[in-house]
């Protein structure tokens, strides 16, 4: 999993969360998005990682501003029955 954080000016309220975060999983195949307007926040779980051009695009086409995006692979945890039975 991959997550991508991004900067997005412009969102005034939950309807406006609402906007950007239906344009990303129109846009893209992601496991979950999150938009915070008092955060000025995205946040984008993905499999693969994103386009960025192809995200920022998709942000300015819904009238907002998009900022700093950066992206990182998920630490993988273990599952609580792995942790379990962990042997050693």
């Amino acid at each position: 999993m991959y997550r991508t954080c991004a900067t997005v000016e412009g969102m005034m309220c939950k309807m406006c969360e609402a906007h950007v975060e239906d344009a990303v999983r129109k846009a893209f195949p992601v496991k979950r998005v999150s938009a915070s307007h008092s955060a000025n926040r995205l946040t984008i779980l993905s499999e693969t990682p994103l386009d960025e051009a192809a995200l920022r695009r998709t942000i300015e086409e819904t009238g907002y501003r998009i900022g700093e995006v950066a992206c990182a692979p998920e630490a993988k945890t273990p599952s609580l029955l792995s942790r379990l039975f962990r042997r050693g």
